[in-house]
């Protein structure tokens, strides 16, 4: 039986004190690895990561990913970009150059480690689609000049880099479409969906639904999302990517504002507001790659997670 130290890699994730990245952070050090949290705070809070600064094999670092790293590390989390349409348009040039550049900096870095780097794309490749549900063969309906071209082409952009970078020079890589993902720890001003709903619900604000709520979503819980995160890293070299992880169960907008509100007791009314541009009318992961490379799939049901979630924002 090796002993612990044996083992022990000393891992890289940037956007570490957010949403996705505190929660990978905690799986990592529960398996005995040390990691160093990279994050300007544009998004992420430290308040994600307050309960690990007294851990002995946790680091954290302010920086910003769009200008070189020099650490040395073991394998590399590229978790940097916002994500959520409010905080992504706010600054988009920032945005796309956290994307782009953002993946240079860290590409180049593990080329100089030698060392496996993980990708966090995202469903938004693959822009209002006119394939359902969406396999990693689809090459997506993105507008290039829309408002939310700094994300999908920032990050179209980054698969391209990470792509060429392991055909050109051998890197490791692996490249995850992440599809909505929900859970504790989100910022409750972050615009999605499930983090508005739960906020206007427990508020006894109306719950504000944009179109007539029949465009559907599939949501992912994130502990669910963080295995396949771990699984995919675990994956040998002939296992690149991309592959999508989400939840293949669907819902509307709809159902979902009508769940809010029953599970907190609310009185919330849903009001109704015009669709925001090039918003995805339906959104739905193929996942028999994850199934089949990772042995992975959702395994926490919308109600079990919901309740999680609210839990969370009722002490926040």
């Amino acid at each position: 039986m090796p002993r612990l130290y044996d083992s022990r890699k000393k891992i890289l994730v940037t956007g570490g004190a957010g949403f996705l990245g505190s929660h990978l952070i905690d799986r990592l050090l529960d398996q005995g690895h040390e990691v160093l949290c990279v994050d300007n705070l544009f998004t992420g809070t430290k308040r994600n990561i307050d309960h690990l600064h007294r851990h002995p094999h946790f680091e954290f670092m302010r920086h910003d990913v769009c200008f070189p790293l020099y650490v040395e590390v073991d394998e590399i989390y590229n978790l940097a970009c916002p994500a959520s349409p409010i905080h992504y348009q706010h600054d988009p040039i920032q945005t796309t150059k956290t994307s782009v550049l953002g993946a240079i900096n860290l590409l180049g870095l593990a080329k100089r480690l030698k060392c496996k780097i993980f990708h966090a794309s995202t469903s938004e490749v693959y822009g209002d689609p006119s394939i359902h549900p969406q396999p990693e063969e689809y090459w997506g309906n993105v507008n290039p000049t829309g408002l939310r071209a700094c994300y999908d082409e920032g990050k179209r952009c980054a698969e391209t880099l990470f792509s060429d970078y392991r055909r050109q020079w051998g890197i490791e890589v692996k490249i995850a479409r992440i599809f909505n993902t929900y859970g504790p720890r989100m910022h409750p001003a972050d615009g999605r969906v499930v983090s508005n709903f739960i906020v206007q619900a427990l508020g006894g604000e109306p719950l504000t639904i944009y179109g007539d709520g029949s465009q559907s979503r599939s949501f992912c819980y994130v502990d669910d999302l963080v295995e396949g995160f771990l699984r995919f890293m675990e994956t040998g070299a002939q296992v690149s990517g991309p592959i999508n992880l989400g939840n293949p169960e669907e819902f509307t907008i709809l159902e979902l504002a009508e769940k809010v509100i029953e599970m907190t007791g609310s009185a919330s009314k849903i009001v109704r507001l015009p669709l925001p541009q090039d918003d995805p009318r339906q959104r739905k992961p193929d996942i028999g790659k994850a199934r089949e490379f990772l042995g992975w799939e959702p395994k926490v049901g919308l109600d079990q997670g919901l309740s999680k979630t609210v839990d969370y924002f009722k002490s926040y």
